[in-house]
């Protein structure tokens, strides 16, 4: 660690968005405005191929606590269902945030949890600042008071465009809520609110007793859904002007049988095209809300004289569907939709301006990241590697360097029971193993959809062997307690 008297480690702002697809602010992407995520991107560096190492929030988030993948930390879905095969993280599981505690950081936190039903982030070494969610954490009454005394108290504003699943998508007695217009005012959603208390806590930071750095985390609640949006948002996007993304051609052709079942589930079977519009248009809305919240804290770190010494740090959790394959949230469908993440960089005099990274990295690589900025090793018992070397070498590999050349994820269910899963990937080519059910391979410079799967298609055998080879030594090489009956698996398979 550095010496106290000369403390040149960074503060550190990490904002984590929730179910935020990577395209949604990707170059090639759709019209999405996100002026905020474009300038991290322009005064640092863009991560081309960041992917979540499981697409479930609970199991996201507790990976980036630990610096693990599922099987190691064992919430291997939603710790609020009740079907919850972890409800809290084991206490003896080091994190990166109690680590850095440890080394001197001031830590604080805002907005939503959602990684322990019992535990707090107080649990892990923040402060707490209020702004949690009933739904997933009820950790306090922060967000509820702030509008009651703005004399709008949740739950009292008017709807209007409301879509919901099920066989009616305008009746709310029934079915998932997905998106709808809010009456209320900007400054009266909870994004807005979540900014006030980042900005407090940057400016608390900045007046008080800095012997050591802070790391501060923002964690907003959306763009999942329900897709919630005030004016202007709420009419931003016009649904006339979204096309189709090529993977709502899906069929499910040769896919497992719990793609097509999925639509049922999610009661989604009966979406039109016209309808997924009118939900895309509010789910965009809610990308440039919250883009604009960063935008107001950014501002209060050059306010405060704080940026050149604050490294920071945006990507989410997982992406959502949002009518991509015609499917609605997540699930046990590994796409790039919910799989792919963005992740963005500004780290002033170590992350070059406007630089790109196209080295796969995980999420919670993340966790031995935050921990190399701070001097501080990273524990034995992480499955995290830190990107200072990639941050500091342009986004390329160094040298004397050594990387995988995929990435590695799995999945074990939510509300429906267990359903194992893993995935690699590779830049071309991405395979699914289904416990259940047939495997997936998919071309993915051929066909970036991911619409046709060539898992028994002769010509990619040996592509097949290759991508069947690097599932089982990622899984070796993490300690996957499946690794022995899918590596026998494989190994007898044609």
């Amino acid at each position: 660690m550095a010496d106290d008297d000369a403390d040149t480690r960074p503060n550190v702002l990490f904002v984590l968005t929730d179910q935020e697809r990577y395209d949604c602010s990707a170059p090639d992407g759709p019209p999405v405005e996100t002026p905020a995520t474009d300038r991290l991107s322009s005064e640092g560096m863009r991560f081309e191929r960041a992917f979540t190492p499981i697409s479930i929030c609970s199991s996201a988030r507790a990976s980036l606590l630990t610096g693990q993948f599922p099987h190691g930390h064992g919430m291997l879905n939603n710790c609020h269902e009740p079907d919850a095969i972890r409800v809290n993280l084991p206490d003896d599981l080091p994190t990166f945030s109690e680590e850095l505690v440890a080394a001197g950081y001031d830590l604080t936190y805002t907005g939503k949890w959602h990684a322990g039903r019992d535990q707090t982030p107080a649990d892990f070494g923040f402060s707490y600042l209020g702004g949690s969610d009933k739904h997933h954490d009820d950790i306090d009454e922060a967000f509820r008071e702030y509008r009651k005394e703005r004399g709008v108290p949740v739950g009292e504003a008017d709807l209007e465009e409301v879509i919901y699943t099920g066989d009616d998508p305008r009746d709310g007695s029934e079915g998932t809520f997905v998106a709808a217009k809010t009456s209320v005012d900007i400054e009266d959603t909870r994004a807005y609110f979540l900014a006030e208390r980042t900005i407090d806590a940057i400016e608390g930071h900045a007046d008080g007793d800095r012997d050591g750095p802070f790391f501060h985390r923002a964690d907003f609640y959306g763009p999942h859904h329900p897709y919630v949006v005030p004016e202007p948002y709420a009419s931003m996007y016009d649904p006339d002007e979204i096309d189709p993304p090529p993977s709502y051609a899906e069929t499910y052709d040769g896919k497992p049988q719990v793609h097509a079942n999925y639509l049922a589930y999610r009661g989604v079977t009966g979406f039109d095209w016209d309808l997924w519009a009118e939900a895309i248009a509010k789910y965009w809305g809610f990308v440039t809300l919250i883009d604009h919240q960063l935008e107001r804290i950014l501002e209060t770190l050059e306010e405060q004289g704080l940026a050149a010494e604050t490294a920071v740090i945006h990507a989410s959790d997982h992406g959502d569907f949002a009518g991509s394959h015609r499917q609605f949230n997540k699930g046990p469908l590994m796409y790039d939709d919910t799989y792919h993440i963005p992740l963005h960089v500004r780290w002033p005099g170590v992350a070059d301006g406007g630089s790109t990274c196209e080295t796969p990295v995980h999420l919670h690589d993340l966790a031995a990241t935050f921990l190399e900025m701070a001097d501080v090793p990273a524990p034995d018992s992480f499955d995290s590697r830190s990107l200072v070397p990639l941050l500091e070498n342009g986004g390329d590999v160094p040298d004397d360097g050594d990387w995988r050349d995929s990435t590695f994820a799995q999945y074990h269910g939510d509300e429906f029971g267990l359903y194992s899963q893993r995935m690699v990937r590779t830049n071309r080519y991405k395979y699914v193993y289904n416990g259940p059910d047939i495997d997936e391979l998919y071309d993915l410079e051929a066909d970036p959809a991911e619409l046709h799967n060539l898992i028994d298609h002769p010509e990619y055998d040996e592509v097949r062997r290759d991508m069947r080879d690097r599932l089982v030594e990622w899984m070796h090489e993490t300690d996957d307690p499946n690794r022995a009956w899918v590596t026998e698996v494989l190994e007898n398979a044609s």
